[in-house]
């Protein structure tokens, strides 16, 4: 079969490769119908090289059609249509019956003192081969798949596999009153979602991002959007001011971060992710152990912005682990923060009749713009990098 393969920074391949095989008696194989490039396969494409291995199979927003299951597996058939969460969970440990599928303790990685295994995404999460593929072994298949209509183009469900839930929690972690006012920061495709499920529950929703392809799209939908140039995005206090000016000198209720490490604006951060990619891979793991490696940019403008006795949610991924917090400051605004890889099956049941509702409140149908051929991957990944042509959420096709 055809897959997306990482080779190097910067370097994803078509392949041809093994076709899967049912391992385990949980197990089952699904022939891919799309599957998207993820924001945070991105980091995989950039910063976290050494933890892959050239040829590794990425990509976990996948969805299907189930061709073969184990003899465990009595929950689905061939034939059923599938999206596949991102991350892989039992449903039935101490941490999977708690809402916490994220940190399920059959699939931890323990050999990084990591959650849950995920499907292709390197070493700290199990190194699954990934969705971006003809087809996918899927484990713990007795749990996982989300069975969906078999009617409905794909888009309206294929975000149920990450970008969806995961904005959703982020929306649920970030604790906004009743009527209250909700910011968001970054519109790319988990920071659409935020900001469309913001105003579908009724708070007043700020939208914050550079890009103006971006801030247009998320305007449709009804957000109130504020434009971070160049200038801004370099400075967390700038962003902390944009929110005061348009919330009564207070900030926002909640504020969600949905950009993460590769925020714009922190050069020495850059740098010191830009060298551990020229490090042999043990040396640079270990650095990125115990170095700060992210651009905090967009975190610092969350915790400037959001109003004293307010929350932060982080849906952006961050990877550095000795990152410098304004503790004093958070202290005295007395900010709470939440966060963590999202528990895709917690939400599924709210999610669901808002993803067959016809009139698609969300807009699931309106956030693709860029739909190709599998063999396209690697020219997508560099424009979805770059935000060139107005990309803000790209799909393959195998």
């Amino acid at each position: 079969m055809k897959a997306v393969t990482w080779q190097g920074k910067r370097d994803m391949q078509v392949k041809e490769v093994p076709d899967p095989q049912i391992v385990e008696p949980t197990d089952a194989i699904v022939k891919i119908t799309s599957t998207a490039i993820c924001g945070s396969d991105l980091h995989l494409y950039e910063l976290l090289g050494p933890y892959m291995t050239a040829g590794d199979i990425v990509g976990h927003e996948p969805m299907g059609v189930v061709e073969q299951v184990g003899s465990a597996v009595d929950n689905l058939q061939p034939g059923d249509r599938v999206v596949i969460p991102f991350n892989i969970s039992c449903g039935r440990c101490w941490m999977c019956t708690r809402g916490l599928q994220s940190q399920c303790e059959t699939t931890q990685v323990h050999e990084y003192a990591k959650g849950a295994a995920l499907f292709g995404y390197s070493k700290l999460y199990g190194s699954v081969p990934g969705g971006q593929a003809e087809y996918l072994r899927v484990p713990q298949a007795q749990y996982g798949p989300v069975k969906v209509s078999a009617e409905g183009p794909d888009d309206r469900f294929l975000f149920l596999s990450d970008i969806l839930p995961t904005a959703w929690q982020g929306v649920q972690y970030a604790d906004v009153p009743e009527g209250g006012t909700l910011a968001v920061l970054g519109l790319g495709p988990v920071g659409q979602f935020a900001a469309r499920i913001g105003r579908h529950l009724g708070y007043r929703t700020i939208g914050i991002d550079p890009v103006p392809e971006r801030r247009a799209m998320a305007a449709r939908h009804g957000v109130e959007v504020l434009d971070a140039g160049p200038k801004d995005i370099t400075s967390g206090a700038a962003i902390g001011d944009l929110l005061r000016q348009v919330t009564d000198g207070r900030g926002a209720d909640g504020v969600v971060d949905a950009v993460g490490m590769e925020a714009h604006g922190n050069r020495s951060a850059k740098i010191a992710a830009s060298v551990t990619g020229f490090l042999p891979d043990a040396v640079a793991r270990k650095a990125m152990e115990t170095i700060g490696v992210d651009s905090l940019t967009a975190l610092y403008g969350a915790l400037d912005g959001v109003r004293r006795g307010g929350t932060v949610s982080l849906s952006g991924v961050y990877g550095g682990s000795a990152d410098p917090l304004p503790m004093m400051d958070m202290f005295d605004k007395q900010v709470t923060m939440r966060m963590g890889q999202c528990n895709v099956r917690r939400w599924i049941d709210d999610l669901s009749p808002l993803v067959n509702d016809p009139s698609d409140p969300l807009g699931t149908l309106d956030l693709v713009t860029h739909r190709v051929p599998l063999d396209q991957a690697p020219e997508l990944y560099k424009t979805f990098q770059a935000k060139e042509d107005g990309c803000i959420k790209v799909v393959l096709e195998p």
